[in-house]
């Protein structure tokens, strides 16, 4: 039984690595789709079994480990106190449904609500984002956020749900983005776009919404251990419970946190 830090961070790379095998295996083969929520909140059946070989593999290291994920079943909310998991068993639920390339696995190990190990696996694209307690590294390489230090040459997204009745904050961070920065970027998978922002592709990315944490905490995790900065909406280091989500290469942060504020006074 595994029990030390090491372990934790060895299990979510593999834990991450195979419920991606398991989603790929589903990807552009026509699964059936099914909605939770509403319209646009889809889930398959490679949701499931991908949530289900990422918790497997955990618990076979970590019998009693607590388990934060997306789909039925699995505590939704993180533990302040002691170690847990949190899994997302494919971020981009939307993308992969349509044959879109641009969604991932991600596992985070966190310890008193703060993540210690993130992995990201994107196997359309073939990159996996990887970071413990040392530099982040895509596809072993070590990578870190963009030096760009102008916002007229930086590329940001804004990301998360902005539900139905919240469109007009959605479009108010549409345009905080092209009233600031050189262009926007959307890829319909928050951990994706975070690990963007690691290694350095994206400059910066931003929400008014609270952010569920398996859509949030193992990209945070990617970002802060390449060199880049994560707050609230209030300029707060960002936590999984913090509201917003704003998160730059650190040499932009001012100004991708006034476009979540711009967002965020819209719902005022």
């Amino acid at each position: 039984m595994a029990d030390s830090e090491s372990d934790r961070r060895d299990v979510v790379v593999r834990a991450a690595r195979e419920g991606a095998g398991v989603a790929a295996g589903y990807f552009r083969t026509g699964v059936a789709v099914e909605t939770k929520d509403g319209d646009t909140d889809v889930v398959t059946r490679a949701d499931r079994e991908a949530q289900e070989r990422v918790i497997e593999t955990i618990r076979a290291e970590f019998p009693d480990a607590t388990v934060v994920g997306e789909e039925e079943g699995a505590p939704t909310t993180v533990p302040d106190d002691g170690p847990a998991f949190v899994v997302d068993p494919i971020d981009g639920t939307n993308n992969f449904v349509r044959g879109v390339p641009f969604w991932c696995t991600s596992v985070a190990a966190v310890v008193d609500g703060e993540p210690v190990a993130a992995a990201t696996v994107a196997p359309p694209t073939d990159e996996e984002f990887v970071a413990t307690d040392g530099p982040t590294r895509l596809n072993g390489d070590p990578v870190s956020v963009s030096d760009r230090d102008d916002p007229a040459v930086s590329t940001v997204a804004p990301t998360l749900w902005w539900d139905f009745d919240r469109r007009d904050e959605y479009a108010a961070a549409t345009e905080g983005v092209v009233d600031r920065f050189a262009d926007l970027r959307r890829y319909g998978s928050a951990q994706l776009s975070l690990g963007y922002v690691a290694a350095g592709a994206l400059d910066g990315l931003f929400s008014n919404v609270y952010g569920n944490p398996w859509d949030t905490v193992a990209g945070v995790h990617l970002v802060r251990q390449a060199g880049g900065a994560a707050t609230g909406v209030e300029d707060e280091r960002w936590r999984h419970d913090s509201k917003g989500l704003v998160v730059s290469n650190d040499r932009i942060h001012d100004e991708v946190l006034a476009a979540a504020r711009g967002a965020e006074a819209r719902r005022d």
